[in-house]
């Protein structure tokens, strides 16, 4: 059923989709509230902390499909 498989694919990657602005905009949240806790004249973290993000979710991606069936 190639229907279904494309409805599969289609929710995985919605999915995918959604964690990627999830993560995004909780880790910019985070920065900025900690750059101002921690008074860093530089937003340091608010660059830091998406990019482990972003790089996270990239291997997760890589791993996921990847996979030999």
């Amino acid at each position: 059923m190639p229907s279904h498989n494309n409805n599969r694919d289609l929710l995985k990657y919605a999915g995918l989709t959604t964690q990627i602005f999830a993560g995004l905009g909780l880790a910019i949240f985070i920065g900025i509230k900690l750059d101002k806790w921690l008074h860093i004249s530089f937003p340091v973290l608010v660059w830091v902390l998406p990019l482990l993000v972003i790089v996270s979710l990239i291997y997760k991606l890589i791993k996921e499909t990847g996979r030999r069936k």
